[in-house]
């Protein structure tokens, strides 16, 4: 049976969005194109691949297994090229990346551009989203996500911890006071943040032994799905908020913002680099884990893992 790789790539785009429009557009070619390549593997198959509907395009369960089965086939026929080619030419081909709103406009894109410049013939594409998903199944071969992890069919491997303060500004904590103690908090206008539930809480821990933890569900007229947008409503003395030391580090240098400790600190979230298990195994993957974790070092921000660990065993 002669197979067409373009066919079945264009077969994996639409499961993988379940749209022939939004396929056609990743690909940029027509719609009929399109349909036309998923027609003539299927009479190429004999065999029935997808369900259409005039809303969605789902698998069937042949689909489904020839999805995963020729998804991880020609990741490993990329990967075989890519790796022929690096000898020689070294890094090559695309890599798809999905990484938060303020992470990747403050520190990722600056340091992808960087990477590029070492690997000219790399070509990535960064799409910036603060919502969780299904990354693998949009096509993404790697996503940086900042968070706390648990199991996962993903490979997840942590780069940095993310350490996190509640902060306000000099001007709010001169007409409002401060929280003395966690209880406190809760009396204060606090800025939420919106890509959570609404029953979102914030997590402290105690800064002496026994090292106690602590929840609360933050209050106050303002949220937003946006960072930046909290730590500026905060610069502007409208509340308390939880933020990474990574959006507000100049702010605490300069005095803009100060850092609060009423007996307890946020809990940090670590930023992973997650990819599918599928691509365990891909270079161009591995080595931008690699060249991001190096650059994490000379950051001003940088929490390595290990600190949580040496906190944990002094507590």
């Amino acid at each position: 049976m002669r197979l067409d790789l373009q066919e079945i790539e264009t077969f994996i785009q639409v499961v993988e969005l379940g749209s022939v429009s939004q396929a056609a557009e990743r690909l940029n070619i027509s719609k009929s194109v399109v349909s036309k390549r998923l027609s003539d593997l299927e009479r190429r198959l004999n065999a029935n691949l997808l369900y259409r509907s005039t809303r969605k395009v789902t698998p069937t369960d042949n689909g489904v297994q020839f999805y995963q089965q020729s998804k991880a086939a020609i990741s490993n026929l990329k990967e075989a090229a890519e790796s022929a080619t690096f000898i020689d030419s070294g890094l090559c081909g695309s890599m798809r990346v999905l990484a938060p709103m303020s992470l990747g406009t403050l520190w990722l894109a600056p340091r992808i551009a960087e990477f590029m410049k070492l690997h000219p013939r790399i070509r990535i594409s960064l799409q910036l989203d603060d919502r969780l998903t299904d990354f693998e199944r949009e096509g993404y071969d790697l996503c940086v996500r900042i968070s706390r992890i648990g199991d996962s069919a993903l490979i997840a491997r942590p780069l940095s911890l993310s350490q996190r303060h509640l902060c306000c500004s000099p001007e709010y904590a001169a007409q409002n006071g401060t929280p003395g103690n966690i209880s406190e908090i809760i009396d204060h206008s606090c800025i939420g943040y919106s890509n959570v539930p609404s029953t979102q809480v914030w997590s402290f821990q105690t800064i002496d032994p026994p090292n106690e933890t602590f929840t609360l569900s933050p209050q106050g007229p303002f949220t937003t799905n946006n960072g930046e947008a909290m730590r500026d409503m905060v610069v502007q003395g409208m509340g308390l908020s939880v933020l990474p030391e990574f959006i507000i580090h100049r702010n605490l240098a300069e005095g803009s913002l100060i850092s609060l400790e009423p007996g307890v600190r946020p809990i940090p979230d670590t930023i992973y680099a997650l990819y599918p298990r599928s691509n365990r195994s891909s270079r161009k993957v591995l080595v931008l884990c690699d060249y991001l974790q190096q650059c994490l070092l000379s950051e001003p921000w940088y929490y390595p893992i290990e600190a949580r660990q040496s906190r944990t065993s002094a507590g």
